[in-house]
């Protein structure tokens, strides 16, 4: 006809009948070899640069405080393993201005094995021995009995009182109350500074406050960090029980897809429905409760992210967002309902092709442990890198001076110039950092890390598509199932991918790669421009992250077909992505109504299985339940590892759905090229089984439209073909 002639001449040229062509071919070459060679060594250099960052880096620096000389405290093997805990001498200077700019107290600070637990000063211990030994363990090594109280001071070598105090973040902060309206420390409201001067309480709270601020993040990270370290048994149960969930409903969909597919709507809907019963009944509860009806933009961010589920406004908003998602979803089913019916013939038939190679639904497991190594490798990578720095000491002084702030060396800074014409003055730790060659491209190697990690990710990623796509390709072409199958097609389709298209899965992994990192470099932008007032600046920025985020969706959904053309015919990664979008575009409607259906509900399939997880850990770790509260871990933070599970839940999830989800794309791409290469004749006889001669009946029946040039034949199975 002429309107197809002018159709396929918009979207290239259908395949013609080929009697020669048996599916995936055997005889081929190797593909994209600039890019395969670019790849590796772009790895041998991820690999130097782990190396040199194994070599300078330090993870100590994170785990572990760190005193005015630069040594870390309760490090296993030191001289300070049993001195856990940070000692400021003077917790009042952390009020100054410094801190937020520096980073750090512009006091001296020791480690300790306790923090103090009474008032006393210098003065006073001086002149027992038994306070002296007591005062001794919250001063320098270098003190002695015999020493005077101002000799001591002048030196720095003791702090001039002891305050009682708590540790908090490994830290000793003062043991701050509140009598009436009355702020106390130890229970009193004044202290002896060591000078003889009685100070309030209260003036402790700014020094508190200010050190608090510069270790709000660190506090959050150690304790996030705890929580993993009491918790990731239980975390890794819940991963298998995602696992062996994931696996049952793939089987169960092998013998029972029709029935597990209603089955698995159902579900969701029950699960997301009983969510939305749970919000209301905590929102509920909460009704006059003191202070429970705080807003979240009133009470503002919150390390303690528990305070948040304490206000009504929370449960509301969670409670909102699931009737959106339940109506969402209900309307889809709907709306849909005609659809699905054909949606879950294909899954049928999908079914039967994973039954003919059972072993592709363990092939996420190999996928699982590769993304395992990239992600531990860069994890690790960037840890080392953040903790390459040099300590970097500072002069910090009481009166003025000329030297302030100025870099020094604490080895020799006694007998300086520094401190000769500054003597109140101490070259304390200030931070890490560095002016080094190394040091100053260190920003670019971390940056690198980051790219080789999303680029690694994504050849394993492909991998999987690629040799998935060959292993369903062997079936879909095979004329008599499963004798003109190979005997391991999984290993076969894994041994031809990396072996002749390397370069092929690098150069597709490497366009998206590049996609990726300049959405997370818009994301740093964002984040860099939060606080600008320029309207327009953040629209440009809004409208630039909406295109790129569009551009990565549409270029993983371009090579994941391009992938599967690479799987049938061998070719490069240009001309197989032309090929298949081609293909795609000829057949746009059954696109929409065949693949992108069997997707949603493949979707739904995860998200049953999140919730269902979920749900599970939300109840053993928040304690709600009483069997589980004496076997629950005690946490920080509960939401740590429920969100962990959740999170790795659907990656699990993910994965074994992708089994199938590759499987509907390879069979729906191949059906696709069947139809324009054959006829249905003797002579041209479709490769297709009967089911799917029926569903493209029904679409015929259903979507007559110029992108389907159906009208030559009717293809609706004969009563005989059905028989067979």
């Amino acid at each position: 006809m002429p309107e197809d002639g002018q159709y396929y001449g918009k979207n290239g040229e259908p395949k013609k009948y080929d009697p020669s062509f048996k599916g995936p071919i055997h005889n081929r070459g190797c593909t994209d070899i600039i890019c395969c060679i670019f790849f590796i060594i772009a790895i041998l250099a991820y690999f130097a640069v782990g190396i040199l960052a194994w070599s300078q880096g330090d993870p100590r620096k994170v785990i572990y405080p760190t005193d005015s000389r630069g040594q870390f405290c309760g490090q296993v093997g030191t001289p300070l393993e049993n001195k856990t805990l940070l000692f400021y001498f003077n917790i009042m200077k952390c009020a100054s201005p410094l801190v937020l700019l520096e980073f750090q107290c512009p006091t001296t600070q020791i480690c300790v094995h306790s923090c103090p637990s009474k008032f006393m000063t210098l003065v006073k211990a001086t002149t027992s021995q038994n306070d002296f030994n007591y005062y001794k363990q919250f001063c320098q090594e270098e003190v002695t009995y015999q020493m005077k109280a101002p000799e001591i001071l002048k030196n720095g070598l003791c702090p001039a009182t002891l305050i009682p105090s708590t540790s908090f973040t490994r830290r000793c902060f003062p043991s701050l109350g509140k009598t009436g309206n009355v702020i106390t420390v130890g229970n009193s409201t004044q202290f002896d500074d060591g000078s003889g001067k009685m100070v309030d309480a209260k003036d402790l709270i700014n020094g508190v406050t200010n050190a608090t601020v510069v270790m709000e993040a660190r506090q959050v990270v150690t304790k996030i960090f705890e929580d993993f370290t009491q918790s990731w048994y239980w975390i890794l149960l819940g991963l298998v029980i995602a696992m062996l969930t994931s696996l049952l409903f793939i089987v169960l969909l092998r013998y029972l897809a029709g029935i597990m597919v209603w089955v698995m709507i159902v579900l969701l809907i029950l699960v997301i429905g009983y969510g939305i019963f749970h919000c209301y009944m905590e929102y509920a509860a909460l009704k006059g409760e003191a202070g429970a009806n705080v807003t979240i933009q009133q009470l503002g961010f919150q390390t303690d992210f528990s305070v948040y589920l304490q206000i009504r406004q929370t449960w509301l908003a969670f409670m909102i967002i699931l009737c959106i998602v339940e109506v969402i979803i209900i309307l889809l089913l709907i709306f849909l309902r005609k659809r699905l019916l054909i949606a879950i013939a294909l899954i049928k038939e999908a079914s039967r092709a994973i039954g003919h190679v059972m072993c592709s639904l363990f092939y996420p497991l190999f996928t699982f442990l590769l993304l395992a190594i990239v992600v531990a490798y860069w994890a690790v990578t960037a840890v080392f890198l953040s903790t390459s720095n040099e300590p970097i000491y500072k002069v910090f002084n009481e009166s003025a001076c000329d030297y302030s702030l100025s870099k020094c060396n604490p080895a020799n800074y006694s007998t300086s110039t520094m401190k000769t014409q500054c003597p109140d003055s101490k070259c304390l730790f200030a931070f890490y950092g560095g002016e080094t060659v190394y040091h100053k491209y260190l920003i670019g190697l971390q940056f690198y890390n980051v790219f080789l990690f999303f680029w690694c990710a994504n050849f394993v990623t492909a991998l999987g598509q690629m040799t998935l796509a060959g292993a369903f390709a062997s079936y879909y072409w095979a004329s008599v199932k499963p004798d003109d199958m190979p005997a391991f097609p999984v290993f076969s389709a894994l041994g031809r991918s990396l072996r002749y298209h390397t370069g092929t899965l690098a150069f597709g992994s490497l366009i998206l790669s590049i996609v990726q990192i300049i959405r997370v470099l818009l994301e740093y932008l964002d984040h860099k421009l939060s606080a600008a007032q320029n309207k327009f600046a953040k629209f440009v920025l809004c409208c630039l992250k909406c295109c790129f985020w569009c551009l990565e969706k549409f270029i993983k959904f371009l090579n994941r077909n391009a992938y599967i053309m690479v799987a049938i015919y061998g070719k490069n990664f240009c001309t197989s992505a032309r090929d298949a979008f081609f293909l795609l575009m000829r057949n746009m409607i059954r696109v929409a109504v065949l693949d992108k259906v069997t997707d949603f509900l493949l979707f739904l399939g995860k998200l049953l299985i999140v919730g269902l997880v979920g749900v599970f850990a939300f109840f053993f770790f928040s304690g709600r339940v009483k069997a589980f509260q004496s076997t629950a871990p005690s946490l920080h933070y509960y939401w740590v590892p429920i969100l962990t599970v959740v999170i790795c839940s659907y990656l699990i999830a993910h994965g074994f759905f992708s089994v199938y989800s590759m499987c509907v794309d390879t069979l729906f791409l191949c059906f696709c090229e069947d139809l324009e290469r054959n006829d249905g004749s003797a002579a041209r006889p479709y490769y297709m089984s009967p089911t799917l001669r029926e569903i493209l009946w029904k679409m015929a029946a259903d979507d007559r439209s110029p992108a389907q040039p159906l009208d030559r034949e009717d293809t609706r199975p004969t009563q005989q073909e059905d028989a067979a």
